[in-house]
């Protein structure tokens, strides 16, 4: 796709720029639906009732007295989709939880959406599930959220894997901003096509696995694409990341165009102890090339809880 010359405004470009990534994100999808990491072994989940908060959905799997570790998922997916290729080779070795995001598949419907929120969902699910501390790993937005779960809540977080995500989002940039919350605003007429799937679309991943993806990817609204990026443009931890006192693993996706690997990297120079591992990957490198993404996943998640996979 070509860009038109009269882009030639920095607003127009950014628009153009938000518009290309939400068409690469469809593109991706498409490519997944088509041909998809193949989906086996995932647990079952359920509906979970936070006090105060609301209902969201968490799956649990591996073994109960293993370390924990807290899949937190990126934005516009939920916690199933973005992480079923990863699941199974984590659960060998860890108690392993996934949690959908407010306003993401089953998760919490509240006023407002706020990354802020989301973390301390995290520790509202664990407070529920009797768990004192605990590894999150997080995938882009995911990983912001797992960088406030620490910043909230120093005395819960025990460790950070930090996956294809930075210090900040590029909808911190006012036109990018401003150009994402008219792409949602024009998403919306999708919405209102596509009708909510129900639960037991969402549960049948033994079955046809291209209707469970695309249930699962059309359960979180495509118009909240603006609000979604206001709350991401409010995240910045560089003023703070020298504090964080955890062993943290940064997961860099090499070929990344949406959170370049310089962004990724801000995270290693600026976290003191960081370790630096590497997948040959786009951003959506999770799923669509998950087979190079799950073993630096799996070293990380070990190097950061202590514990050395035995496979």
């Amino acid at each position: 796709m070509e860009r038109s010359a009269q882009t030639t405004d920095g607003t127009s470009a950014r628009f153009w720029d938000a518009t290309v990534n939400g068409l690469g994100t469809a593109q991706r999808a498409v490519r997944h639906t088509v041909k998809p990491y193949p989906v086996r072994d995932l647990p079952d989940g359920r509906r979970l009732e936070l006090p105060g908060r609301g209902t969201t959905y968490i799956t649990e799997s591996g073994p109960a007295d293993a370390p924990t570790v807290f899949l937190l998922h990126g934005v516009s997916t939920s916690g199933i989709l973005c992480w079923y290729p990863s699941i199974p080779a984590l659960n060998k070795d860890f108690h392993v939880v996934t949690i959908d995001h407010r306003w993401h598949g089953r998760g919490i419907r509240s006023a407002e959406f706020s990354l802020d929120d989301c973390a301390d969902d995290v520790v509202a699910v664990a407070d529920q599930l009797g768990i004192d501390r605990f590894t999150v790993a997080g995938f882009s937005m995911g990983g912001g959220i797992a960088q406030l779960a620490w910043q909230r809540h120093h005395d819960r977080v025990g460790g950070l894997v930090l996956c294809s995500t930075g210090p900040f989002f590029s909808s911190i940039d006012p036109d990018r901003l401003a150009a994402e919350e008219r792409l949602g605003k024009a998403l919306k007429v999708v919405d209102k096509i596509l009708p909510a799937p129900a639960d037991e679309r969402l549960d049948a991943w033994q079955g046809n696995h291209i209707r469970w993806a695309f249930a699962q990817m059309t359960s979180t609204n495509l118009g909240h694409q603006g609000e979604f990026a206001a709350a991401m443009s409010r995240f910045d931890s560089r003023p703070w990341l020298s504090e964080i006192d955890v062993p943290t693993a940064v997961v860099v996706s090499t070929r990344d165009k949406i959170v370049q690997p310089e962004r990724q990297q801000l995270l290693v120079d600026g976290i003191p102890g960081a370790r630096r591992f590497e997948v040959d990957g786009g951003h959506a490198c999770c799923v669509l090339g998950a087979e190079d993404f799950i073993p630096p996943l799996v070293e990380a998640v070990g190097a950061v809880a202590g514990v050395e996979s035995a496979r």
